[in-house]
């Protein structure tokens, strides 16, 4: 039986695989009003090889870091004190440039369908209801920067 050669598509070649390291470079926002959550999550996240963590309990504070640094992945609470989620939802929304791709992970107690909806239909890209399962979210963390990656690589394409 004679060998057939593969043919390599263009999608195929070394510089389009994301590698681990290329995963673990995102720069990640995690806002939450809980200091115990941001803690499970950049301690989850610290464990996974990822550093480039920008961390806020301040809700107040998450718009600013969203312009001044432009994570690649944002990990966004819905319920807290003075500005929600929701809020924030919005805000990046207006604040991100047209042609960005820089999706939302939210994370929150509220299990209500409602919740889900609101915050898919205002631009968050995944949702996981807490307590949540650390090797879900962090599966997820990547799957959202693995989605990340192949946007820009898309965009940046001749």
């Amino acid at each position: 039986m004679s060998e057939v050669p593969l043919e390599i598509s263009p999608m195929n070649e070394p510089r389009d695989i994301i590698t681990a390291d290329d995963l673990r470079s995102r720069r990640i926002l995690i806002i939450d009003d809980e200091e115990a959550n941001v803690l499970l999550l950049k301690t989850l996240l610290e464990r996974e090889g990822y550093s480039d963590l920008l961390c806020h309990t301040n809700p107040g504070e998450a718009l600013e870091a969203f312009v001044q640094h432009e994570p690649h992945l944002v990990l966004l609470d819905l319920m807290m004190p003075d500005i929600d989620g929701y809020q924030l939802l919005e805000a990046f929304r207006r604040q991100t440039r047209p042609g960005a791709f820089r999706p939302v992970l939210v994370l929150t107690a509220d299990t209500n369908i409602g919740a889900r909806r609101r915050a898919l239909a205002l631009g968050a890209k995944d949702f996981v209801s807490k307590p949540f399962d650390i090797v879900e979210v962090a599966l997820r963390i990547a799957n959202l920067l693995e989605t990340q990656i192949l946007y820009e690589r898309l965009m940046s394409r001749p």
